[in-house]
């Protein structure tokens, strides 16, 4: 049947409009909202709290804010007595997020990312203030390049991590006038390799010191985590991760690597400490290499285990010090991690250390039936204080990293944080559920 030639342009002008969504769609990495109530800001877009998102821009997850409305000086701004998510589709990158906070009313504000990435703490604003804050979120898909995937575990279905859009959660008392989010790539990106002690864990109360880390530095570095439960170094090469990140990773960036919880376990006749531990670790580090790109080991966590004089025992054999004599041998820098966890848990002591990790009686959470009691995870307070061991380790360093990290007092493990002065807002999702490893 043959067409006419008003039939033959309205398919060109749709097969033209399409393409051009499709140009449009591929080309937005930067955006502008306003929520405020008075005239829009030149260059921005007005957001209100019933645009919810669905594929492009949007509150998400079934949370809403409340709008303040303009007064005086004030343009107006969104706030909420409960923790929210505004989601918005980017493609893979570095995304640099600049938010205008305060208003009215004081506020408070705290900023995770993506799978509970710590970005902003406690961003205090006064009444009639306002704050104009950036940082950066490292945005990730499964794919690598256009021919093949990261096997990902079925409890990464879904991850915030690994799905097609930036997700911010908003806690405390905040105030948001305004949010900017403009892609980047001139950022210096530290990637994460490792397991449960380093991955972005999704839900309360189970933390990691990868989430943790980026709140301490500044613009100008990006932290890619690219770390998940129960991995070894030959699952995390095994499920292409290693490949992933060697697809994006570029000269000047970094790789730190932490190893050895379930490396451990493996009982083959050519696995053990000075075997496939020690070759794969030179595998990361010629492969970081090879791409400019500089390694950097960490040593495992300390699992939280005491003798009958109340001091740290060594569970990791000679993991450890097999990390410590290839940073040696390679002449890579070392954060020896392990040692300072064994200092931070002596310091706290047998009973008291338990409120590192997660160890909570039964019903502190919804649906929780049973106890939580776990020697190898963190929560929020646990990992908090390992990431400012790893800032130390930078500190202590030749690494140029170090100039990135913001102002903050130095951390001693042996004088730890007192835990009753640390506070978390909560996210939503919670599980009762321990993460793979041990």
């Amino acid at each position: 049947m043959r067409s006419t030639s008003s039939e033959l342009l309205a398919l060109s002008l749709t097969t033209i409009l399409a393409g051009i969504t499709l140009y449009a769609n591929a080309q937005a990495t930067s955006y502008k909202f306003d929520f405020g109530t008075s005239k829009v800001k030149s260059g921005f877009t007005q957001v209100k709290t019933d645009k919810t998102y669905i594929d492009a821009y949007g509150f998400d997850f079934g949370t809403t804010a409340q709008t303040v409305p303009a007064k005086g000086k004030n343009s107006g701004y969104i706030t909420a007595d409960k923790p929210f998510y505004f989601s918005v589709n980017v493609p893979e990158g570095n995304y640099k997020v600049t938010l205008t906070l305060g208003g009215t009313d004081a506020s408070l504000t705290t900023v995770k990312a993506e799978s509970r990435r710590l970005m902003l703490e406690k961003v205090a604003t006064q009444p009639g203030e306002t704050k104009k804050v950036s940082f950066i979120v490292n945005v990730r898909k499964p794919e690598i390049g256009t021919t093949d995937r990261v096997k990902l575990k079925p409890r990464e279905n879904g991850k915030l991590d690994w799905d097609d859009k930036l997700t911010l959660e908003f806690d405390e008392q905040p105030s948001i006038a305004a949010m900017e989010i403009e892609k980047v790539d001139n950022q210096i990106t530290v990637y994460l390799a490792g397991n449960s002690t380093v991955v972005d864990q999704d839900d309360e109360p189970w933390a990691a010191w990868g989430q943790m880390i980026p709140r301490f530095f500044k613009p100008g570095v990006a932290i890619a985590n690219h770390a998940e439960s129960g991995l070894t170094l030959g699952s995390f090469m095994g499920s292409k991760r290693l490949d992933k990140v060697m697809s994006t990773i570029k000269p000047g960036d970094y790789l730190f690597i932490e190893f050895g919880h379930n490396d451990q376990k493996e009982k083959g006749p050519n696995d053990g400490p000075y075997k496939s531990y020690t070759e794969r670790f030179k595998t990361f580090i010629g492969r970081a290499r090879a791409k400019g790109a500089i390694p950097v080991i960490v040593t495992s966590t300390s699992r939280r285990s005491f003798d009958a004089d109340g001091k740290t025992v060594n569970t990791l054999g000679d993991y450890p010090a097999a990390a410590r004599k290839i940073a040696e041998e390679e002449k890579v820098t070392l954060i020896d991690l392990n040692a300072m966890t064994a200092k931070f848990y002596d310091a706290m002591g047998v009973e008291p250390s338990k409120k590192a990790f997660v160890h909570y009686p039964a019903n502190t959470f919804p649906g929780q039936d049973k106890a939580l009691e776990d020697n190898t995870h963190f929560n929020p307070y646990g990992a908090y204080e390992l990431a400012k061991c790893i800032v130390e380790g930078i500190k202590a360093s030749d690494l140029k990293l170090k100039k990135y990290l913001v102002d903050i007092p130095a951390f001693d493990p042996s004088h730890p944080d007192a835990f009753d002065s640390f506070s978390w807002p909560m996210s939503p999702k919670n599980s009762t559920i321990k993460p793979d490893g041990n």
